[in-house]
């Protein structure tokens, strides 16, 4: 008797510490499939306000707030555009002073909780940028998905992509520069984003499933005049325009890619996104194979996508050694596989999905050299 009473305790244990297991899981992979839209990841760090002066800010002296370039300062409430850090500046050793562009909305005070973000702009290409602009829906397998449509003058359209934890303002960052050379640009919500549709188990599937939304913009733009598309997308945006480029049935329209930051192996970034969580590295196989069977993906799925020997067109990718998301050693060897039509140009410093913000005028002149051959 007492032996099966301990064997049926120790069954007990083992299915309450499965079940813990699976919860673990659940929880840890999260962090990818649930990343909320416009809210930090969790490998971007909280910082603290310490002052405010007439355009200046002063900020926890942290790895994060001591980046070069220009960024959004996002908080519970406000949000408000630095620049560069101002050495000069009289501050205590745990502080960094950067230069305050402008406080675009909310207000900013002493112990507020912010964090860097890429998206330099809110609002609308409008209300942003002055530049005029249609709020247009496009039919999706799902339902519509909202889009802003800058008009241009050329017939290759550039449709831009966001990726995890951003919104289609993300990119408000180039479109000035895009509608400066004439480009039409297409900037679509996916399922997730507000006010578009979710998808069906109300998870991200990191690109496997949304490509099919570039997909409807692809036949939206070519259906409204567009003899050509390039394909820029950030980070699981990039994912979706390497799916597009390789399995949309308008594929012969692509002309060009420019990834941002591509997430080139969704395990790297998923296991990344949970130890940022701080999940053990003994429950990071969990989180993994919960990933899986919650959305169906799997790994050589998009690893076809990703595989350059299936690439036709040019492609530009920015990417640096800082990216905590997604390593840039997948790009450079994805880049090392076809020099032929792969451009990587590194980016030091600068976060996941954060290349242009980094240094805007470098960006955009490289950009400016790939697309002119595109026009």
């Amino acid at each position: 008797m007492r032996t099966v009473k301990a064997t049926a305790a120790a069954v007990s244990v083992a299915l309450a510490a499965g079940a813990v297991g699976v919860a673990a899981g659940r929880y840890a992979s999260d962090a990818a499939l649930k990343a909320p839209p416009g809210r930090p990841l969790p490998t971007e760090p909280r910082l603290t306000v310490h002052a405010t002066a007439a355009g200046q800010i002063t900020l926890t002296r942290d790895l994060a707030s001591l980046r070069p370039g220009i960024y959004g300062l996002a908080g519970d409430g406000s949000h408000a555009v630095v620049g560069h850090v101002i050495d000069t500046a009289p501050h205590s050793a745990d502080a960094v002073v950067r230069r305050l562009e402008r406080v675009t909305h909310g207000t900013l005070h002493p112990r507020d909780k912010v964090w860097l973000t890429p998206n330099v702009h809110i609002g609308n290409p409008s209300a942003a940028l002055g530049l005029d602009h249609a709020d247009i829906d496009i039919p999706g397998e799902l339902g519509s998905l909202p889009a802003w449509f800058v008009p241009g003058a050329r017939s290759t359209w550039v449709i831009a992509v966001h990726g995890l934890a951003t919104t289609r303002e993300l990119a408000l960052n180039v479109m000035e520069f895009l509608h400066r050379n004439r480009f039409p640009v297409l900037a679509p919500a996916y399922r997730g984003d507000l006010g578009a549709p979710r998808n069906p188990d109300g998870l991200g599937h990191l690109g496997e499933t949304e490509w099919r939304d570039l997909d409807a913009a692809i036949r939206y733009a070519v259906r409204y005049g567009a003899e050509h598309v390039v394909l820029y997308g950030w980070s699981t945006g990039a994912t979706m325009a390497l799916r597009a480029a390789a399995h949309s049935g308008m594929r012969n329209r692509v002309s060009g890619l420019v990834l941002d930051s591509p997430v080139l192996d969704w395990e790297t970034t998923l296991r990344a996104l949970a130890t940022a969580r701080r999940t053990p590295g003994a429950l990071l196989p969990l989180a993994v194979r919960a990933a899986q069977g919650r959305t169906g993906l799997h790994g050589d799925r998009i690893a076809e996508a990703a595989d350059p020997a299936r690439l036709k067109v040019p492609t530009l990718i920015f990417h640096g050694p800082d990216d905590t998301v997604a390593p840039w050693s997948l790009s450079r060897r994805f880049a090392a596989r076809r020099p032929d039509l792969i451009t990587l140009q590194p980016v030091a410093r600068a976060p996941h999905g954060a290349m242009w913000n980094a240094d805007p005028a470098a960006y955009e002149e490289i950009l400016r050299r790939f697309l002119t051959p595109l026009m």
